[in-house]
């Protein structure tokens, strides 16, 4: 029986099922999990699960979507104007609590502040006051009651005023910076249209930029939903994940194309199949790429967040940490069964040739039931067999008798 499949599956140019190295049993060789990630061989079904991933992905972008609508972004001073001042958390009668801080401002200038929050730890924390665009009266009637009340110290321990600082932002110029951050966005977004339409056939580029705005509003949906604040670095980083996002839907591409090139003269796999398998292949190199791309992100925010306390390096961290783990996840898990699910649909080659493939592995299918009885019949057909000498010696097949085939030819695999 075996050997009939083994024959069967060589001429049809389709697999058959491999004998469990373990269990003895019919079916693809049980592996550990690590080792079918490495190898690649195709053991995990994506692209033939993408109605799970669809739902998913679907899920994650309507939680997003409704966040903007609902919601809407906390935007930072660069974007929307006002007033910040920062000063030391360590005063001289100790930690500086943000509530403090909070109700001198309150007391002082007899409106509330738009937030007071701690940022960093340690020697290097400090306390930062936001509020609306404060006049330079206002803002010098804050530092003395802050200086006074407080204390708070300098680098060499000994309280000093001029370690309490403050910036503006008009809101015409934060009109400004919104305006253009919202360019550069738009013509980064032009630009890799371009490229992914040049370099790619039509099916591909309209998944790869589906996956790309999938990443962009999954990005700023989560900022939304956290109420993490937009920040012009924010938009730097945008931009920078943007870009690790194609990067990574081309690794995937690529291998999808090297492994569909002629797909239409084999009958082997179907074109979801070798896309599912060239997912597969590329597993562990998005993978490592992420995390290699996620180790210095994390170093960043350790150094910004716990030693430096620097808001800036900050918000870049944060945004690419996020884009990193939606750009691995949409290149895997929404680009490539998008690229499956519109070539079945609109693509008349693919389509026929999918029915090509299933329509040969019935016949396989059949022709090995048919196998298996003609095996059962062997060893009567060899009795019924009879030979006769021939003058060189050899022996050959009575007349109108059929011949059993060579054991050979049978024991291949």
């Amino acid at each position: 029986m075996a050997k009939h499949s083994n024959e069967i599956s060589e001429s049809s140019g389709v697999e058959a099922p491999a004998t469990d190295a373990r269990t003895g049993e019919s079916g693809a060789p049980q592996h550990g999990f690590f080792v079918r990630l490495y190898t690649g061989t195709g053991a995990f079904e994506v692209v033939g699960k993408r109605r799970l991933w669809y739902a998913v992905s679907g899920l994650i972008l309507l939680v997003a979507v409704a966040s903007i609508a609902l919601k809407g972004f906390t935007l930072g001073i660069d974007f929307e104007g006002g007033t910040k001042v920062s000063l030391p958390a360590t005063g001289a009668h100790g930690p500086i609590a943000t509530q403090q801080v909070e109700d001198i401002y309150s007391t002082t200038l007899g409106k509330a502040p738009e937030s007071v929050v701690q940022v960093g730890s340690g020697s290097t924390a400090t306390v930062q006051i936001r509020s609306e665009h404060l006049a330079d009266d206002e803002i010098e009637k804050l530092r003395s009651a802050l200086f006074d009340q407080l204390q708070p110290l300098a680098d060499n321990g000994e309280p000093s005023r001029q370690v309490i600082s403050d910036s503006a932002v008009s809101e015409t110029w934060g009109g400004q910076i919104t305006r253009k951050a919202l360019i550069a966005l738009l013509v980064f977004v032009v630009l890799a249209a371009i490229y992914i339409t040049v370099r790619y056939e039509r099916y591909m580029a309209i998944a790869a930029l589906a996956a790309m705005f999938f990443d962009i509003i999954v990005t700023a949906g989560l900022y939304s939903l956290v109420g993490w604040e937009v920040t012009p670095a924010m938009v730097i980083g945008l931009l920078t994940i943007l870009g690790f996002s194609i990067y990574d839907t081309v690794i995937v591409f690529d291998k999808v194309e090297e492994n569909t090139a002629g797909f239409e003269h084999t009958t082997r796999r179907t074109y979801a199949e070798q896309a599912n398998l060239a997912i597969n292949q590329t597993f562990m190199r998005s993978i490592n790429t992420s995390l290699i791309s996620v180790l210095p992100i994390g170093a960043l925010m350790v150094v910004a967040v716990w030693m430096l306390g620097v808001g800036t390096l900050k918000d870049l961290a944060l945004v690419q940490l996020v884009g990193v783990v939606v750009g691995t996840y949409s290149s895997i898990y929404f680009a490539t069964p998008l690229l499956v699910t519109l070539r079945e649909r609109f693509d008349d080659k693919v389509r026929s040739h999918t029915e090509r493939v299933l329509r040969r592995r019935d016949r396989v299918a059949g022709a090995g039931v048919d196998a298996a009885g003609e095996d059962a019949g062997v060893a009567g057909e060899a009795a019924r067999t009879v030979t006769v000498s021939t003058e060189a010696g050899g022996s050959r097949p009575a007349p109108g008798v059929r011949p059993v085939r060579p054991s050979g030819k049978r024991g291949r695999s």
